[in-house]
This record gives structure tokens, sequence and C-alpha cells, in this order.
């Protein structure tokens, strides 16, 4: 299929890779495939190249992580989400009209920044939206905050009013919460910590009455949803059984309601048919949205596998391209 969108493409800065040390990646993913995916996180031309030969058309390319979201000096991180914003659009979206767009970096230390800095890149710059890494860190010692949270709720106002989505990326669990790993490094990352970390989060926001006071909210997440197409089921259920305990939530409707309503996902980094399958019996195909995860992962696996599933034609177009392009208000 030529034409495809792909919604969770990451590119790096200078000043990012200056931030953030790299070792301990390197250490968990091998050496030789970290240096492959840094280099490739910086480079625009090999990017152009692969798109034209796999029929991806634009990438919405998006900070990879942790972001703005591991800087726990608030008023750094404001700086950063701005320069970072600026340069993305300088650097990449510019010189590449039409094949390359960006969601924003918002730093949700300060949340009313944040709501700003995400108004500016989306008016000013056209920024799609925004993509958040996880939790946020607000201090020493562990201290974060999460989205549903209500300094939070500052930011969720004006993206609702902006009617833009937000991408909510994996981070992976806090060091006080790898005990279960131990032993096992290679799991804290994008093997499995990514996923558990990341549909808790989305679980959070689902119960915290959010998408009750602003119902045009969309959240999107990687993965093919991080597992909640098949878990939520169960987890609706358990909820409903446990409905006169504690710390339930604040939410008026069931999570399959928002999940289907508020929520989409997208193929990044999970190439399989059963579980894309699986998603599109839960949300409908109108809410399953075809993206790589690139330099992480391959242009060619990702458009290999899709081109060739046993979908309608019908969805593998609206999978593809026609659900981003209505999601994004895209041309």
């Amino acid at each position: 299929m030529r034409g495809k969108i792909t919604l969770e493409e990451h590119v790096s800065t200078e000043e990012h890779n200056r931030l953030w040390d790299s070792a301990l990646e390197a250490a968990r993913n091998g050496a030789e495939y970290m240096a492959d995916a840094e280099r490739r996180l910086l480079d625009s031309a090999v990017r152009l190249e692969e798109m034209d030969a796999f029929g991806i058309e634009t990438m919405i390319l998006s900070l990879t992580s942790p972001g703005a979201q591991g800087i726990s000096d608030a008023r750094l991180a404001v700086d950063f989400a701005r320069r970072t914003n600026d340069l993305i659009t300088e650097k990449f979206v510019a010189p590449h009209k039409g094949r390359f767009c960006a969601f924003a970096t918002v730093a949700l230390q300060n949340p009313a920044a944040a709501a700003g800095e995400l108004e500016r890149a989306v008016k000013d710059l056209g920024m799609k939206g925004a993509l958040i890494n996880g939790y946020t860190n607000i201090g020493d010692n562990e201290a974060v905050r999460y989205l549903d949270e209500p300094p939070v709720w500052e930011f969720w106002d004006r993206a609702a009013k902006l009617n833009v989505p937000v991408y909510l990326h994996p981070r992976e669990p806090l060091l006080s919460q790898r005990r279960i790993y131990d032993g096992y490094a290679s799991l804290v990352g994008s093997a499995w910590g990514f996923g558990q970390e990341t549909a808790v989060h989305a679980v959070r926001l689902m119960l915290s009455g959010l998408f009750d006071r602003y119902p045009n909210l969309t959240v999107i997440l990687g993965h093919l949803g991080e597992g909640l197409p098949f878990l939520l089921p169960r987890l609706e259920s358990r909820l409903q059984m446990q409905r006169s305990g504690v710390g339930l939530g604040r939410a008026k409707k069931k999570v399959s309601e928002y999940f289907s309503r508020n929520f989409y996902v997208t193929t990044s980094g999970h190439f399989h048919t059963r579980p894309m399958l699986n998603a599109i019996a839960e949300l409908g195909a109108d809410r399953v949205l075809f993206s790589v995860d690139y330099p992480y992962e391959r242009m060619e696996a990702a458009a290999t596998w899709f081109d060739n599933s046993p979908i309608s034609e019908n969805d593998r177009a609206k999978i593809g391209r026609e659900n981003a392009r209505q999601l994004l208000r895209l041309p």
C-alpha cells in the first residue's frame, strides 16, 4: 500500500543526547543496535529513502524518550520543550513539508506552561498534538506526576479546546517499582516494562473522570494498545464486582466505553496479525492506526507485514492512512 501515514516515529536533538546517557540502553539492547538507532534519530536522508521504498508518505515525528519528562527542574524543562519544538520544525519538518509533521514536546513540570507551549506549537508551528513520555519528574527521590493528577488537568483543558490528540508514549517503571525485574534487566524497557507501565497509566486516565469532564479528548497508545484490547474486559468485569469497594476512581462510565470513544491504538512495534485483529474487534477499524516505531523498529518489517495482512482493502486504507488523516486533519 502506498501513501501510508505513521505516528510513532522518533527523532532526537544534540541537546537531548547530551542530557541522557545512552550507556544503559546500549547495555540492554546491544551497543551496535543502539549506535544504529542513535544515528538514525538524527538523519532525515536515510529515513526518507526508506519511506519511499516502503510506501510511507508522511511521518508524524516526536522527540524520543524520556524527552522533557525526565528533566526535574521545571524552568529548564519548559525552556527545553520550546527549543526542541522549534528545532524539530526547523531541522526536520520545514525542509520536507508533506513528508514530516510533528507532535509537540511539552513540559508538564509546569502544566500551565505546557498548555501554552502546546497552543503555540499547534497554532504557530503546525504541530498535530503532543507526545508525552509517561510520568513527569518533578523533583528528587522519584517524585513524579502522572497525567491523571489534578495539576495536569489545566493542560488537558487546553488540549480539549485545541481538539488535538495526545500520544501517551511508554517510559520505564520507576526504580522503586523494578524489584520484579531483578536479574532480568532486558525486561525493564521496551520488551515488557514499557507496556505494563503505560497500560496502568492509561487505565488511571480512564478511571480519573478526565474523559467525563472532557469527552472530546483523544489519547493515542502505541504497540496495539499496550495489551489493553485483551486485558480491559477482565478489568471491567472485576471492577463491576468490586463496585462497593475502595479506590474505584471517579469515572461515570465503564472503561470499555472510554477506550472505544477516547482512544486510538497504533501498530508501532507490534507487527502481528492476531493482536491487530483483536484490537479491531474491540475498537473497530476506525480507531487503529499504522505505525512503525522508527528507528527502534524497521520500516521494511512493518510495511511488509501490514501490506500483506489478511484484512479487507477498505480496512487497510483506513488503518494505513485515512484514520490518521482525519484524526490529525492532514490534507
